[in-house]
């Protein structure tokens, strides 16, 4: 039996300030993907619907000018108009990932970290970089989770840059560390480029995030949010030593891994 790929649409949300939505639509069009760009006011007026849809991006940028702090403004709209959509659109299955921008919405919007287990919710916050300024710099991350969909059966490292300034994710508690990794939910850790966590250590961790975090998922696997850029390294020449020929940790496998899990729906 022949298995029929059928390529999923992609729903990639833009709001005003938004300025990484054409990269990430070349990066699920190389996975396969059919992308379409929508803006938010496409989606309150009826002319496009969530159900055409079968995977979500919010991609990264300045939303809103980050106003009131990252994501934040971004995270309302999705709180007030279309809490009820975006929670039918994961709750269904379908995948979903949130980058820089789009990660700080999720996590302001309360959809990410989510819950563990019944009585057990992950409060987190992304907050300002450790280093007290704006990090834009080549990192590498290590895929660590199972659960998630999109970093699932990825041994090797990937390097893509990071642009914030409000990255440096946290727990409430950070007593729930452990907890928090014992449910999976760590999807990508900054590493050294052997793969190597990189226990804190600046420039490796650019941001300081608790245990190294640069991505997580909700508890099915689902939704990833990441603060790095990995719609900016899916050709070997944007690699800064490209032409050292040491471009290696191309990001492209990532997506791929999500389109294919998407075309099931």
């Amino acid at each position: 039996m022949v298995n029929m790929f059928t390529p999923p649409h992609a729903l990639i949300l833009f709001a005003p300030g938004t300025n990484r939505d054409l990269d990430v639509a070349r990066a699920l069009e190389l996975a396969g993907a059919i992308p379409e760009v929508v803006h938010l006011n496409q989606l309150r007026a009826g002319e496009r619907r969530w159900q055409n849809y079968q995977m979500l991006v919010l991609p990264g940028g300045f939303s809103y000018a980050d106003a009131l702090g990252a994501g934040k403004l971004l995270s309302l709209e999705l709180q007030h108009d279309f809490a009820g959509s975006i929670r039918e659109f994961i709750e269904s299955g379908k995948p979903a990932i949130g980058i820089c921008n789009g990660f700080q919405a999720l996590v302001k919007a309360g959809l990410l970290p989510g819950c563990a287990q019944p009585g057990n919710k992950f409060k987190a916050t992304l907050t300002y970089n450790q280093c007290g300024h704006f990090e834009c710099r080549w990192v590498t991350l290590q895929p660590h989770s199972r659960t998630c969909i999109w970093t699932r059966d990825q041994m090797m490292p990937i390097a893509c840059p990071v642009a914030h300034g409000e990255g440096n994710f946290q727990l409430d508690d950070p007593a729930d560390m452990e907890k928090f990794i014992h449910s999976d939910q760590v999807a990508l850790i900054y590493s050294h480029p052997d793969g190597s966590p990189a226990e804190g250590m600046y420039p490796q961790n650019p941001n300081g995030s608790i245990g190294d975090i640069a991505g997580i998922c909700n508890p099915a696997g689902n939704v990833l949010g990441l603060m790095p850029h990995p719609e900016n390294h899916i050709y070997s020449w944007q690699h800064p030593q490209w032409t050292a020929g040491c471009a290696i940790g191309n990001a492209l496998e990532l997506f791929r891994n999500g389109v294919k899990y998407a075309s099931q729906f």
